[in-house]
């Protein structure tokens, strides 16, 4: 398994918020207690090129202004820089999937499935996992790319991004009603499965199974995978039941592929948040056992 993170990405932020330091101030330790075969890499910041294939120039301008965004999405000291290494740990996930160097994951904040070209919102400043695909489709020369979201949010920016580009799709799993709102209905590319509040366990694999089908059905290059761990049913801010041996059932259905993939860490915002995340990757690994 390997891990792109910044530690760097916890020098943001405060306890008063959902997204705050400690979702990586606890997990990342724990990843490293557990498992110390895995390899570990603090990738290069994404570069202005790259973010610009995704975000307009007014956009980049905008992070660098001290006003916040909106109630969800302050402005901090720097936040453009940390934003710029999370988009560059997507890639490096990424292109390390694509070069058969097994399993990847961007492991930094912010997260990024909220952010639309023009726009913050929250908790996200730019779109990594967008970044990322067009990266690799644009680099790598893949004619298809991939993104499977199964965070309890819908990602409404990876949507607005994708609608109706050639060689990409979007697929999402996620709450509704919830925030944002969006994700409701599909459209050409983009495909949705809201899923009610508090809906039964197996309504809501199904859903995520049928999701995956349909991510497998487009064969695509690469499946890029915008993991949040927030429809856990203790997370504090959504209303949904998956416990953590179903995000290792997740991290099965990525194992069993065989189609290059890689993840990057979106929500998730529960003081378990290290046992999710390590039953996901040691089942999406395959060569260990959870803590």
């Amino acid at each position: 398994m390997l891990l792109f993170h910044d530690p760097r990405c916890i020098e943001y932020g405060d306890s008063r918020r959902p997204e705050q330091p400690a979702r990586l101030r606890q997990t990342v330790p724990y990843l490293e207690q557990h498992h110390p075969e895995w390899t570990w890499t603090v990738p290069s910041a994404a570069t202005r090129a790259d973010v610009l294939r995704v975000h307009p120039p007014a956009h980049l301008s905008r992070l660098e202004t001290p006003e916040d965004f909106d109630a969800d999405t302050p402005f901090f000291p720097g936040i453009a820089a940390h934003a710029y290494r999370a988009s560059g740990a997507a890639i490096a996930a990424a292109d390390a999937a694509i070069a058969g160097r097994g399993p990847a994951i961007a492991l930094n904040r912010p997260p990024g499935h909220h952010a639309t070209a023009d726009q913050a919102m929250g908790f996200c400043y730019l779109n990594h996992i967008a970044i990322a695909a067009l990266h690799t489709r644009d680099h790598r020369d893949l004619a298809r790319v991939a993104v499977w979201d199964f965070d309890a949010h819908h990602g409404n920016g990876t949507e607005a991004i994708f609608a109706n580009e050639p060689g990409l799709l979007f697929a999402s799993v996620h709450q509704s009603p919830c925030y944002p709102g969006t994700g409701l209905t599909s459209l050409a590319n983009c495909h949705n499965w809201p899923v009610p509040p508090g809906a039964p366990v197996a309504a809501h694999m199904q859903a995520l199974r049928a999701s995956l089908d349909r991510v497998i059905a487009f064969r695509p290059d690469l499946v890029l995978v915008s993991a949040g761990f927030d429809a856990y049913a203790g997370d504090p801010i959504t209303d949904m039941t998956l416990e953590t041996t179903h995000f290792a059932t997740l991290g099965t259905w990525l194992r069993e592929l065989e189609i290059p993939a890689a993840a990057v860490l979106e929500g998730g915002y529960s003081s378990d948040l290290p046992q999710l995340v390590d039953a996901f990757l040691t089942a999406w690994d395959g060569k260990g056992t959870a803590a």
